[in-house]
Order: structure tokens, then sequence, then C-alpha cells
């Protein structure tokens, strides 16, 4: 990630065309042809920029990432090649600071996501298509001792609080998001594809607000948020967004006698019933924590995380478990080799409208659901070109342990893919 100017950035392209533009000018390499080039660029500078751009850091960052993965739900198998899901995909960042006055600055961060067949998205009737979607446009104003205060679309303090502790390396093909198998469809043992707003992979854990099974509220919104400044490896934030949302969060990250740890809380509150999944005058709770401990001299490591969703009116709530364990190792000058296995579980309970099978028609029956995931992957990265490749494979299974005896094929895939940065 390097500093521009934007101003330089132009006056050296249009200098580019004009010593390009004749034979005459570009063969004459003699003479003081170039002796005034640094003039000339901040005369160009200073008609392009407005007064105070200098004065305002512009980082210019992101990465792509692409992925090809084969699925099998039992019944049907195919092969797509599409991004890493919503909030993972393919983007680029700007971001920007100045100095206010020793200590204290103003910024801001413009995030916009280049979506190729969003994983979130895909099933067995849909593989994708592209799109541009803004993820994150804020300013903030911030102080070296008192913290950082962020002001617009962007994470409240909540999102990804769990996940983002995991310093494996195989974070982004690995986590407890259903990134890759959200929209498919549950593939009953006769063959029939299920239909409606819950019936598919994502659907389990009642997550709104973003999310699928972990990390519920997991999307960006409109938020007011503060960020404390570190203090021996601790800090802490809080966010509010409109109608309503309010979170909190604490983490922890450190280095101690050979061990790195860290671990991070948040609990979130969203009554905004434009959600899916929320009625009028609900409110959805969700509390999540994650850990992450690594020997550095072997490289073996172990990361869980817990998630508790559940509303105030509604019944039933929802419990999610996660841990991944690996060796992370520099086997080749390329970089470190992660390998790990993964597993994951989440138990619903609830109450749902289904059809009796006496007369009378409908009935409320109670319910419960068992998701179970386990998979293994291998990750290498590629320090010279700050790259990523994985292969990971992935089985799924599920029952909702209905009254009907509907029973559900298990899904799995394999996937191999990369991700750049720049």
């Amino acid at each position: 990630m390097k500093k521009y100017s934007l101003g330089a950035l132009v006056a050296a392209g249009l200098l580019a065309g004009g010593l390009s533009a004749g034979s005459a000018s570009a063969a004459d390499l003699g003479g003081n042809c170039c002796a005034d080039l640094e003039e000339r660029i901040a005369e160009l500078e200073a008609t392009t920029a407005r007064k105070g751009n200098r004065k305002v850091s512009l980082t210019i960052s992101g990465w792509v990432a692409q992925q090809v993965v084969g699925w099998d739900d039992g019944y049907e198998s195919n092969v797509y090649v599409g991004d890493i899901g919503a909030t993972l995909s393919s983007h680029f960042k700007f971001t920007g600071q100045a100095t206010i006055s020793p200590g204290w600055y103003a910024g801001y961060v413009l995030h916009v996501e280049a979506r190729n067949a969003n994983s979130l998205g895909l099933n067995q009737t849909w593989d994708g298509s592209g799109s541009l979607g803004l993820l994150q446009s804020f300013w903030f104003i911030k102080s070296d001792n008192l913290g950082k205060v962020s002001v617009g679309l962007q994470s409240q303090a909540s999102d990804n609080t769990a996940i983002l502790v995991d310093g494996s390396g195989s974070l982004v093909p690995a986590n407890w998001v259903a990134f890759d198998y959200n929209s498919f469809y549950f593939r009953t043992t006769n063959g029939n594809l299920t239909s409606g707003s819950e019936a598919h992979w994502g659907g389990i854990g009642g997550c709104v607000g973003g999310g699928a099974i972990g990390d519920c509220n997991g999307g960006t919104q409109n938020v007011v948020r503060y960020d404390s400044p570190t203090f021996g490896g601790f800090s802490v934030s809080a966010s509010w967004g409109e109608d309503d949302m309010w979170d909190v969060a604490a983490r922890y990250a450190g280095e101690h006698a050979g061990f790195k740890f860290a671990a991070a809380a948040a609990y979130n509150e969203l009554s905004d019933e434009s959600f899916t999944g929320m009625i009028d005058g609900d409110t959805f709770q969700y509390f999540q924590v994650g850990a992450y401990l690594e020997h550095v001299p072997t490289g073996l490591f172990v990361y869980g995380a817990y998630g508790n969703a559940q509303y105030d009116q509604a019944s039933g709530d929802s419990d999610t478990y996660y841990v991944k364990a690996g060796l992370r190792e520099r086997w080749t000058p390329l970089g470190h080799t992660v390998l790990y296995g993964e597993y994951e579980k989440n138990e619903s309970t609830g109450a749902a409208f289904v059809q009796s099978i006496e007369p009378g028609g409908f009935v409320v029956q109670p319910t419960s659901s068992d998701f179970n995931l386990w998979g293994v992957g291998v990750v290498q990265e590629i320090d010279a070109a700050a790259m990523s490749l994985w292969v990971s494979y992935r089985h799924l299974e599920y029952s909702d342990n209905n009254f009907l005896g509907i029973q559900y094929e298990d899904f799995q895939y394999i996937k191999a893919g990369a991700l750049i940065n720049f």
C-alpha cells in the first residue's frame, strides 16, 4: 500500500503523454529538457488539486479474491466460479488522514466491493452475476490518548468480533459464517428442494442484520462508533445506529512466553423491524466471543468461537459453536503453510406454524434443529506477492426434528481459490 498525491498522478500522466506526442520531443534527451520537471509537476498539481488536498494523505488498498467451488447436495452437483462473499469480496478502499495538531487526526474511509457471483447468493438454481456495492463510507476524528470517533456507513463495534481474533492465516477460507453455502436450498431425501425464506442452509440460527449462522448482525450499518486506544493489549468499542441498534465490544491481544493469544467478546441489540425475521416491537440480541492461541515455536494453534442469538418476544434461541485447530509452519521460502481442521455446530429451539396431521388446520408445534459441519484445508501464503492460496473440503448435516418425519440430504463441497492484496 502506497500513498499517492492524486495531482502528481495526473501530472505524471499528462507529462508522459506530452513527451510521447512528437518524435522530436521524444528524441531530444539532451540540453535542459528535464531540468524543470519538478517545477512543472508542482504547477500541474496546483491546477488540478484544490487548496488543502496536500494536507490529507490518500492510501489505496484492497484485494482481489476468486475461487472455484464444486458442490454436491445429494441429488445434484455442479461447479461454480465466483468470489468469496459480500464483506470479503474483491474490493478497493480509499483511506485518508490529516494531522490537525500533534496527537490529533481527521480522516475518512471509502470502501467499495466489486462482487463477482457473490457466494452468499449462489444456490442450485442461480450461479451468480457481478455488481458494485458500497460497503463503508465514513469520516473519523482520532486522538492518540482519547481514541477515535467515526460517523457513517461502517462496521459496528460487534461486527466480526469473534472472527477477527483468528491469526492462523486461514480466516478467509474457514470461518463460522455460511459464506459458501448460505443460499443453497435443503434437499429432502426424496429429491425435492425446499422453498421459503428460511428453507436454506444460511437460515439456520435465525440471524438478522446480516450474518449467517455465525456473526449475526454482521452487515455494515449507518452508525456512530467509538474505539478506545489500546492499553496493555486491551481496547473497547461501542456503537449506536438508527432505528435502533447498539453494541459494545472488548478485545485483547498479546504475546507471552512463546504464545500468541487474542480474545474478543461483544454484545449487540437490534430492534429494526425492516430486517427479515423481526416483528414489531421485538428486539434481537446477540452475544459472541472468540479466542485464538498459538505456540509460536511449533506453529500449533487453536481457535474457538461461541455465539448466542435470541429474541425478546419470539420464542426460541440459537447457540453456535466453532473450533479450528492446526499447524502454521514455514516449510518453504514462499511463506507459511497452514494446515487445519474445523468443526461447527448450531442448536436452535423455537416454535413455528406447521400443518397439523389432525383436523383443525394450522397449529403451533415446538421445533428444534441441529446443524453440524466439519472440514479440512490447507493454505499457502506467498509473501513476495502478498497472496494466499487455499484448498478445502466441507461436509454439512442438518435435521429440523420435524414431527412430519422429513429428512434432508447432506451437503458437501470442495473449493480452491486465492486472494492477492494490493
